[in-house]
């Protein structure tokens, strides 16, 4: 059996959130204000100097291009003004945010910063003075959690690094870096949490315990989704359902919506049934009446029965679709509770995919854009990505059933125009992720479907293989021979 995790309380994620909520358009006004009161009340509540420094300084903020102070001027620090892209929702322009600079204010944070830190440093001395190496590791690791709480990155990382250096238990060495993994999180470093992810892979695979291995998952697809990896993120997030225990990485709820997204997404059919469609631990949150009751209570599994035929999730009356559902809080530490999620459009979306209801699947997909998508900090870069590939998804699986489709009944079944239609599938076409072709010229508007049979396929694979490998070849014959014409 592993230890517990440790490290696990900060940073607070639910922050990043926030302040990504400010700088989203898409936001509603009543949301910012919401977030934007949470995220006041936490850098007083944590003393977060050095946040509130990096999100509100006039000149270093990258909240406020135009801040106010309120007593000294300020003045011009050295260096460039660090990059906002991880934690906003524009890279390019960041809109105007309420939120002055208060010098009195961030000298009072700074002084209990101060005097917090001095305490551990006293801390530290007398363990090494008067107890052992496990004391003075304790004082380390209230440091780490210090810097991590007050939301400075560098500091942070560096002294969990300086525990991970002083420690030789496994377990602790986990945790530590998945505390690296959400510091790169928060301020949206990419490259921070690809590295880390790796090295907490490894130390998994040299002998972690089964918790850790299954919070691991978690952290792995998360990632993954943020860098728009949904086929690989989509298993990792799925099996992490039934035993999620990571609450310091997100909600229950958002795993469940980050799963479903990157199933639907990217899972074959028969795996998307067994999977999304059908799997309890999505029933629970996104299936309606007895399903959800069978769901909760553990009587509904999907196994054998999952290929039954699916009850058509857009069908349901007003009252049971619209259910909120809030399974989120369960031992959870997250210092705020969460909102009850209306999950309404994406139960939609899964079942009017699976049961082919394409005019309810396109409003579903819009409504969960609106919902989703544009809400959340690891969705919003690939909205428009996702977007476009379920409408292809969904292209290819009413074609996929037909040889011959008539333009304006494709465009009647999706509830679009049919030059909308005719735009949308030549983008498509063009691109070779759909065999076929529309004949408009005749008049006829006829979508036919070319699919080549298995062996045409390989021959021709063969073929474009064999002439990539003989140019290869050709190229290296000519390099070789113009370096033994030059030794002679």
């Amino acid at each position: 059996m592993g230890s517990d995790p440790q490290y696990a309380k900060y940073p607070l994620l639910p922050l990043a959130q926030h302040i990504f909520t400010l700088t989203n358009p898409s936001a509603p006004k009543a949301i910012q204000q919401t977030s934007l009161k949470s995220l006041q009340d936490a850098i007083s509540e944590h003393k977060m100097a050095p946040l509130y420094r990096y999100l509100a300084h006039p000149v270093e903020g990258i909240l406020n291009a135009t801040g106010e102070a309120s007593s000294k001027p300020t003045p011009a620090p050295l260096g460039r003004k660090p990059s906002a892209a991880g934690m906003v929702a524009s890279k390019h322009s960041i809109p105007k945010i309420d939120l002055p600079w208060d010098d009195a204010v961030y000298e009072k944070l700074k002084k209990e910063n101060d005097e917090e830190l001095e305490g551990f440093k006293r801390e530290e001395e007398e363990a090494a003075e008067k107890a052992g190496e496990t004391e003075v590791q304790a004082a380390r690791g209230k440091r780490a959690e210090f810097w991590a709480r007050v939301g400075d990155k560098d500091r942070a990382i560096a002294a969990y690094e300086e525990v991970f250096e002083k420690t030789g238990v496994l377990g602790t060495k986990i945790d530590l870096v998945l505390a690296i993994i959400r510091m790169g999180l928060f301020y949206g470093d990419k490259l921070l949490v690809k590295k880390h992810v790796d090295r907490a892979k490894a130390l998994v695979e040299s002998g972690g315990d089964w918790d850790r291995r299954n919070r691991l998952k978690a952290y792995q697809g998360l990632y993954l989704l943020m860098v728009r990896s949904y086929a690989l993120a989509a298993p990792l997030l799925l099996d992490s359902l039934s035993t999620f225990t990571s609450y310091e990485l997100c909600t229950y709820s958002s795993l469940v919506v980050y799963s479903v997204l990157a199933g639907s997404v990217s899972l074959k059919r028969v795996d998307f049934k067994s999977k999304v469609v059908d799997a309890p631990e999505i029933k629970a949150i996104l299936g309606d009446g007895e399903d959800k009751l069978l769901a909760l209570s553990g009587a509904l599994s999907a196994g054998p029965g999952a290929d039954e035929e699916m009850k058509d999730i857009s069908s349901a009356t007003p009252s049971t679709a619209k259910t909120a559902v809030n399974l989120t809080n369960l031992g959870s530490d997250q210092p705020e509770a969460e909102a009850a999620v209306d999950f309404s459009p994406l139960a939609q979306l899964v079942g009017s995919l699976y049961t082919g209801s394409y005019r309810s699947f396109f409003g579903a997909l819009a409504a969960v854009e609106v919902n989703f998508l544009t809400q959340d900090r690891y969705l919003y870069e690939h909205r428009g990505w996702f977007v476009r590939e379920m409408r292809l998804r969904a292209y290819q699986q009413l074609l996929q059933s037909y040889r011959v489709v008539g333009l304006e009944s494709m465009a009647n079944d999706f509830g679009v125009s049919v030059d909308f239609l005719d735009r949308d599938l030549a983008k498509f076409i063009a691109a070779e992720r759909i065999p076929c072709t529309i004949d408009r010229v005749t008049g006829k508007g006829i979508i036919e479907t070319n699919r080549p049979d298995d062996k045409n396929k390989q021959y021709n694979d063969v073929v474009r293989q064999g002439d990539q490998l003989i140019t290869k070849l050709q190229k290296y014959g000519q390099a070789v021979r113009l370096r033994g014409s030059e030794r002679a």
